[in-house]
């Protein structure tokens, strides 16, 4: 089993090839340790995990963290050494090169990854050392026990035509469930008549583009900041997508005109954190009722928040305007591809006709997400979630104070992201810099709308709910070794 060195926030993986084929010697065993322990240094110095000039543990306090020979580590030290990565000094210890630089990374698709480098030895990271892209939970964290007993109480108990086509709105009986939860949690006036389960918040847009282009429409409101892919996904639809003006307050309304509809992040906006006002939730709201638009109202993350009380669903003002979507890729995980949509009534037959006569959601996972629900695991897991997050918001905060003053965190009251303010022109050198270093994350920029209508800023989108408990530390470390 590989062994893993977090004594620098980093983890450095082992694999013991060879050690199970010693003859008695142990000689075998620590050529294969030795060459374990040689390229995950090389590694971490090559991706920036370990930085120029960064004091390594003494051969004899990493190898009782290792459980390995103390020669072994001193004999991997060394062959760094005579390669150029490390230096060592008597009295002074060892420490990585000044001279060596981080292999640079460059971005594909949301992750990034090296490019193809010929000119260093053995092989390079095919993943960033952290990923601080945000809108990932912490898959780590996905309550593997509890989903499974939920599943097998589902299959037990489920009649043999669940298993059937089925209703293109989703199973019943996770239709049921939401709806209780819904309206104890986020505040939505939900009948499960009027619930359609989706593929995701993406075949939710999408299906929801349809109806809307269906019915005449040309365009559709969305936010200055935003994911590009819910843009595309509009516009794959038909529909074009125009920018509402953002100011301190966030969305502002007031140019809301002859759309049929407008896309919001009202509980907490996408990526800029902040609620949208009473005042504006207001305005929407009556928009909405005086053209017979829609609200499309993605909750996103609405169950998370720390410093402040939840803010109600916006769809509670008016459920027959208002379209909410709620989705399980953030409180447990984006591969289930479970998502739902509450409906106004007159809309439900549309949306309805554009998925399909039959269910295209997987069965036995509806059916053991409505278990887990009504069995309180749901509830349970969101609030140790709610903890962890909140956990890792408060290091990122206490370390920006210290280590990087100038730099200020905001939309941290809810979710599992935060907005870090940069200095004007600062952004895309901070960027590359963090791929230097193995930091997968997104500039601000990154969510802008081509017509945005609002001044642009300089700032680090960073997801703090992706990393596993115990390499948070590090990625923070990383994080703030690159900020201003």
């Amino acid at each position: 089993m590989a062994k893993s060195w977090a004594t620098l926030g980093v983890d450095l993986h082992l694999d013991p090839t060879g050690t199970q084929t010693g003859t008695g010697t142990g000689a075998s065993t620590g050529a294969g340790v030795r060459r374990g322990l040689t390229d995950a240094l090389r590694d971490a110095v090559r991706t920036g995990r370990l930085a120029p000039g960064t004091r390594l543990p003494s051969s004899r306090s990493l190898a009782a963290d290792l459980g390995i020979a103390r020669n072994t580590v001193a004999d991997a030290y060394a062959d760094l050494v005579a390669e150029g990565w490390l230096t060592a000094r008597q009295g002074s210890g060892t420490h990585v090169g000044m001279g060596v630089p981080p292999t640079p990374l460059r971005q594909w698709g949301s992750a990034v990854v090296p490019p193809t480098d010929t000119t260093r030895p053995r092989r390079l990271r095919s993943r960033p050392a952290y990923d601080l892209v945000p809108g990932t939970p912490d898959l780590a964290a996905f309550p593997r026990t509890e989903w499974l007993k939920a599943a097998r109480r589902a299959l037990t108990s489920a009649p043999y035509q669940a298993l059937g086509y089925g209703d293109p709105r989703g199973r019943i009986e996770l239709r049921t469930a939401l709806a209780a939860y819904l309206s104890r949690a986020r505040g939505v006036r939900a009948d499960p008549e009027h619930i359609l389960i989706s593929a995701g918040i993406s075949n939710g847009l999408r299906l929801i583009g349809t109806a809307l282009r269906a019915r005449g429409s040309r365009a559709i409101a969305v936010e200055s900041y935003g994911l590009t892919a819910h843009w595309q996904i509009l516009a794959e639809a038909g529909l074009r997508t125009r920018p509402l003006p953002f100011d301190q307050l966030g969305t502002n309304p007031a140019q809301l005109t002859d759309e049929l509809a407008v896309l919001l992040t009202p509980a907490h906006q996408f990526p800029m954190g902040v609620p949208l006002r009473h005042d504006r939730r207001s305005a929407v709201v009556d928009w909405a009722r005086r053209t017979g638009g829609l609200v499309l109202e993605d909750d996103y993350d609405g169950e998370f928040r720390y410093d402040r009380q939840p803010i109600g669903a916006l769809q509670g003002l008016d459920p027959n305007h208002v379209v909410y979507l709620g989705t399980a890729s953030k409180s447990l995980a984006p591969g289930l591809r479970l998502a739902w949509m509450v409906l106004p009534p007159s809309l439900m037959e549309e949306v309805a006709k554009a998925k399909g006569d039959i269910d295209t959601c997987g069965v036995l996972d509806q059916l053991t997400l409505a278990e887990f629900i009504t069995s309180g695991a749901y509830d349970r897991h969101v609030r140790a979630a709610r903890l962890r997050y909140r956990r890792r918001r408060d290091t990122l905060v206490d370390a920006l104070a210290q280590h990087a003053p100038d730099v200020h965190a905001t939309g941290i009251a809810a979710g599992f992201h935060a907005v870090l303010s940069l200095p004007p022109g600062t952004e895309q050198s901070v960027v590359q810099a963090a791929a230097w270093q193995g930091l997968a994350l997104h500039a601000l920029s990154f969510y802008r709308h081509e017509h945005a209508v609002a001044a642009p800023m300089d700032a680090l989108v960073v997801g703090y709910g992706t990393p596993p408990d115990h390499a948070w530390a590090g990625a923070v470390e990383a994080l703030c070794r690159v900020l201003p």
